[in-house]
């Protein structure tokens, strides 16, 4: 099967299934998840509620992307030491004695930076820990098919991609480095849907493969449904739309910059939105940098919405902390005026 290069014609391959995976139950099994997750629960409407269901812990701050509606554009230097290993051990233990049952490995960094740490953390969190779902997020340029073989082995649960580039050119517009990194994005999905169908022949386990994309409009957004159907959901079990989010405070400038306006806050996918009050983000799923820092927000790139440090206290300390208490309660009662959080809601 070739490789998809420069000069492709679209069109030409264009097709409307909404995705390949043959069972309907496992196509529709991330928006469920996700969906859960952005639903707040009554249980979790407390300044201290338990233990989230869902953790995002990054193995690395470093992406070889610069795309202009991530908040890591925010940052002034990016990271360059991945995550310990053994802060690494110490806080999914941690996190599974609490409850926690969902492990992405990934927050705002591309995991795949860090290829072999990648691997072994999937294989610890799934057969040490023994979380239920692991599950990663990429932007597909570096998912080449031996790494996610290896993790798919390793007992990876999810693999979803982050594609958002309608063009080559777009592409360059959007994530700042060279189209060459698109092209290799797109075959690199083809290619995973062939290892995950090796690695279940062979081994009996499924790894969903799927994919989610920001909801252009107009021109932009057909040219990015035709390549979607061509490159993307032939592939995947199930991809879903997202709009385009404010990244915390960095909302008005990314409007200005790419012509785009974002909703206020991270309401979930398109067609699931939450109110942006209260936030799923403080309530329901924790995100951990690379340094050990918890964070209130998904899209904290430069430790404003730090709620502890992880290196200090153990997780449900910080999940419990003085100040994510305080903030919870903001939100509780629907009014963040003079929080780090007025910024991204006042935006609607």
């Amino acid at each position: 099967m070739s490789r998809i290069g420069p000069g492709i014609e679209i069109g030409a391959q264009e097709r409307t299934t909404e995705g390949a995976g043959d069972d309907p139950g496992a196509r529709r099994m991330i928006t469920d998840k996700i969906d859960a997750i952005t639903r707040i629960p009554e249980s979790h409407l407390i300044t201290a509620p338990p233990a989230p269901k869902s953790v995002k812990i990054e193995l690395t701050g470093s992406c070889n992307f610069r795309c202009g509606f991530c908040a890591l554009r925010m940052r002034e230097k990016q990271p360059t030491q991945p995550m310990s290993w053994g802060l690494f051990t110490r806080l999914t233990a941690e996190m599974r004695e609490a409850g926690v049952e969902e492990l992405g490995l990934f927050f705002l960094g591309e995991s795949f930076t860090e290829p072999e740490l990648l691997a072994n953390a999937v294989k610890h969190a799934k057969y040490i820990r023994e979380f239920p779902y692991v599950f990663l997020t990429t932007n597909g340029s570096l998912a080449e098919p031996e790494v996610v073989g290896k993790c798919m082995e390793n007992g990876l649960d999810s693999l979803k991609f982050s594609i958002n580039w309608a063009s080559p050119e777009q592409f360059e517009e959007i994530t700042g480095v060279k189209s060459k990194l698109y092209y290799d994005a797109l075959n690199n999905v083809r290619e995973c849907r062939r290892v995950r169908d090796e690695v279940e022949a062979r081994t009996g386990r499924r790894c969903g493969l799927y994919a989610s994309s920001i909801a252009y409009d107009g021109e932009q957004g057909e040219r990015l449904r035709r390549v979607l159907n061509g490159f993307v959901r032939p592939y995947v079990d199930e991809h879903y739309m997202l709009p385009l989010y404010s990244m915390g405070s960095f909302a008005t400038k990314r409007e200005e910059e790419l012509g785009f306006k974002p909703i206020a806050g991270n309401q979930g996918r398109l067609e699931a939105l939450r109110d942006p009050l209260p936030c799923w983000s403080a309530f329901t799923e924790g995100h951990i940098t690379s340094t050990g820092k918890l964070s209130a927000c998904c899209f904290d790139a430069v430790g404003e919405f730090e709620m502890a440090d992880l290196n200090e206290v153990s997780f449900m300390e910080g999940w419990h902390s003085e100040k994510f208490k305080a903030l919870r309660q903001a939100h509780l009662a629907k009014d963040v005026a003079g929080t780090i959080c007025e910024k991204c809601v006042a935006y609607k």
